[in-house]
């Protein structure tokens, strides 16, 4: 179980708009981050997955979040899919390179028999903590929509303790704030 678990230390090589950069866990620090895992590049349901996280971009940088795509390419597959592929070239956010397993050991996501991660997305806090996270087998895409939705619940449960966020709850929407005389009756 990951939730309310702080992200190790760690140190990879990503891509991002032309360039190779260093990124650490104080990359992650003091924004909202949302690490997505996916199992290689040159794939075919990746580019849809990270291509629906391009199309929300602008609104993952609005609620103060950052994306990081994760898979254990090398960053310099991930310039080359970028250089090679349109869907990828599109692509703003980093591309984050874990050849040494850091992340994918970690957060228990690497599939021994063909070495690559599953697909995990973890939402962590501005602290470093896990307050999110789900997991698909390799063939199931996930919906880049959801993951936003899912994030600004956990932005407005961590300004607001003292309510919580129903089932499919969009800002704006009704919350419940916990008592015993809801017991039964929701």
């Amino acid at each position: 179980m990951f939730i309310n678990k702080e992200i190790p230390d760690f140190n990879v090589k990503g891509y991002q708009n032309g360039e190779i950069n260093d990124y650490t866990k104080q990359d992650l620090m003091g924004k909202w981050s949302i690490i997505f895992f996916y199992p290689a590049d040159f794939s075919f349901v990746c580019p849809t997955e990270l291509s629906e996280l391009q199309d929300d971009y602008e609104e993952f940088k609005k609620n103060n979040a950052e994306v990081y795509s994760v898979s254990v390419d090398s960053e310099f597959s991930h310039k080359a899919w970028a250089d090679a592929t349109d869907t990828i070239k599109k692509i703003q956010y980093p591309m984050l390179s874990d050849q040494t397993h850091q992340l994918s050991n970690y957060f228990d996501l690497l599939d021994s028999e063909s070495g690559q991660a599953y697909r995990g997305v973890f939402i962590v806090n501005p602290e470093g903590i896990i307050k999110s996270y789900t997991i698909n087998a390799m063939g199931i895409g996930r919906n880049a929509d959801e993951i936003l939705r899912t994030l600004q619940a956990a932005q407005f449960v961590a300004e607001n303790g003292d309510n919580v966020c129903p089932a499919n709850w969009h800002p704006g929407e009704k919350t419940i704030k916990p008592s015993t005389d809801l017991v039964g009756k929701i």
